[in-house]
């Protein structure tokens, strides 16, 4: 129920770029025909009104009375224009510069030189906003985070003796994306102790990343986590509360600049409650092969199961010994294959 829609009309170019591609090839087509009918039409009452139309039906009807002395007595103000057809015809080959030879300006009227060149700038200024549309359109930087991918699911497991969020998140391309950055929001209802309800609450999380912070080094996949302590939102969830009728939704979102074009791109994820796995654990990706680092995509969204209290962090941290009757399983270790020597490699 938008009331202003001609706020959008403000920003046409960004409203442009906005649209699907069919409205604007739709535009782009309607903007070149309308322009041509246009300035077709202005063409079109010069030549009447200067005459030319009358004359050229007279040498049409009387070919042989005095056909090179009337050419020679009267100049019209653009040649070879008998009908709309003629001057919607060199319209078009006015505003695309094309030039068959047939038509030209003489120099008999200045209105017509004046619209000649009215009708030059306005074929710029459509062909400079309509190209411009289309470039932005096809390098826009939502294309490159098509190829920024994160994991199917999220899962929440012990780390470090400590329930946590975790999500995995890779780049599929060989460019980098330079001083990337990720960050995570949960978002639900809540109520405030006024009685105020706040449908879409947003609230930030902390993260932890193998580097440290926020920002990250996506050279290779990474385990993003959240460490669920009495700070955290999560705080209370519990295997229970991981199904979808739970108004929950975690947001993540990864920034970053492509490292090929300079521009800003954004690539975001959400996942509800269903799509959070409790006691699971990504498999590793990661081998060290002939002195190289390679990656398995295809097991990218894998999980495995891994002891994991079913309780919250809040009654975990409350009650220890519940980590007492656990057995947890050792610590995994990047499979190696077939090194005998140390292997040299650099990340280029």
């Amino acid at each position: 129920n938008i009331r202003e829609q001609g706020r959008f009309l403000q920003d046409v170019f960004t409203t442009l770029v906005d649209l699907k591609w069919p409205h604007t090839l739709l535009i782009f087509t309607m903007s070149f025909l309308c322009t041509w009918l246009l300035f077709g039409m202005v063409w079109w009452l010069i030549a009447f009104a200067h005459g030319d139309l009358d004359h050229s039906t007279r040498l049409q009807r009387d070919p042989g009375e005095g056909t090179a002395g009337a050419q020679a007595n009267f100049v019209p103000c653009v040649t070879s224009i008998h009908s709309f057809t003629s001057a919607f015809l060199f319209s078009i080959e006015v505003q695309v510069t094309i030039g068959f030879g047939g038509r030209m300006v003489t120099e008999e009227c200045p209105a017509a030189i004046l619209v000649l060149i009215v009708q030059n700038i306005v074929g710029l200024v459509i062909n400079a906003i309509m190209l411009g549309c289309i470039f932005m359109k096809t390098s826009q930087a939502h294309r490159r985070a098509e190829t920024l991918i994160f994991s199917k699911h999220a899962v929440i497991a012990l780390r470090e003796g400590k329930l946590c969020f975790m999500l995995r998140v890779g780049d599929l391309r060989k460019s980098m994306i330079i001083s990337a950055t990720i960050r995570m929001q949960v978002v639900k209802k809540t109520a405030s102790l006024e009685g105020e309800v706040v449908p879409l609450n947003q609230i930030d999380i902390q993260m932890e990343n193998p580097v440290g912070g926020n920002s990250i080094f996506l050279v290779s996949p990474l385990i993003i986590y959240h460490v669920i302590d009495k700070n955290s939102p999560l705080y209370d969830i519990s295997p229970m509360n991981l199904h979808h009728h739970e108004d929950l939704e975690i947001i993540v979102i990864l920034e970053g600049v492509v490292e090929t074009t300079g521009i800003t791109t954004q690539a975001r994820t959400s996942y509800l409650a269903d799509e959070i796995l409790w006691g699971q654990r990504f498999v590793p990706i990661v081998a060290e092969e002939d002195g190289r680092y390679s990656v398995d995509y295809s097991k990218f969204g894998n999980t495995v199961k891994v002891p994991t209290p079913s309780c919250t962090a809040r009654q975990l941290e409350e009650d220890r010994s519940i980590m007492d009757t656990m057995t947890l399983s050792p610590k995994s270790t990047i499979r190696r294959r077939s090194v005998k020597l140390k292997p040299k490699f650099t990340i280029s």
